[in-house]
């Protein structure tokens, strides 16, 4: 029986059973995508990372792809910590990805670092997005590919959130995210992208990309401390380096064992 090694992290956890959980598997060569899609259904994660190494591309140590339990996704930022979690053996990883480009994970005192790429979002009216969030949003921002943004007067605001989420799968896959200014943090943010099989995330390294750039500019600083307010929560510190963000948080190996085909 084929098999193949699972371990399962929970990333920017800074407490046992915080953060988001995500799975590894380093792969010798790449499987067909149906099944890499079966076995992320099985593992019921927000996320599986499948890995395959890269022995003569001089940039990156390995392809890196994600999978949700529902479909393949552009960027993971999560998984993507995890992974080099799992597979860092020096002070820097590096990730080659199909759509977000080069990803480096490095060291960072008793946790890791993550670079991403720094995501703008413009302006828009998302009225059908907002109504299916609930509250009351202020403003609300778009980026093409999916990604919808909403700010809140304040953090109680998003925590009262209810959305429905079987009215937001019928728009498709989505990440809508909430937010607001912290009470004990610069920012706070929900996330939710039921259409694509995950009604809340519990942690999201992709949302950053796009909340470091949209909070650096209202906050006038450059470095920030977010907290994703999920059922179990996480702390994500946040860095913008011109045309990058760095994410900063911790990793806790949680499982480790055989996935059998």
């Amino acid at each position: 029986m084929p098999s193949l090694p699972f371990t399962q992290v929970d990333a920017f956890a800074d407490a046992p059973f915080t953060g988001n959980p995500a799975a590894v598997m380093p792969l010798d060569a790449w499987l067909d995508d149906a099944v890499l899609q079966a076995i992320a259904a099985e593992n019921n994660l927000s996320e599986t990372a499948f890995l395959v190494p890269t022995p003569d591309d001089p940039e990156a140590d390995y392809a890196l792809r994600w999978f949700t339990p529902g479909v393949e996704v552009k960027l993971c930022g999560h998984a993507t910590l995890a992974s080099g979690h799992v597979l860092m053996k020096g002070d820097a990883i590096r990730f080659r990805t199909r759509q977000a480009g080069i990803l480096t994970v490095a060291r960072d005192g008793e946790g890791y670092a993550l670079s991403l790429p720094a995501w703008s979002m413009a302006p828009r009216a998302l009225p059908e997005l907002a109504a299916g969030l609930g509250g009351a949003p202020i403003e609300s921002h778009w980026r093409d590919g999916g990604y919808s943004l909403f700010l809140y007067p304040d953090e109680a605001a998003v925590r009262a959130l209810t959305p429905d989420f079987a009215a937001l799968r019928t728009q498709g896959s989505l990440m809508l995210i909430a937010t607001a200014p912290g009470e004990d943090s610069d920012i706070v943010s929900r996330v939710f992208v039921p259409g694509s099989g995950i009604d809340e995330d519990p942690v999201t390294g992709s949302a950053h990309c796009l909340l470091t750039l949209f909070w650096a500019g209202r906050l006038g600083k450059t470095s920030l401390t977010a907290f994703q307010a999920s059922a179990r929560g996480g702390r994500i510190g946040c860095r913008l380096e011109g045309d990058r963000v760095v994410l900063t948080g911790a990793c806790r190996t949680v499982i480790e064992g055989t996935f059998l085909l």
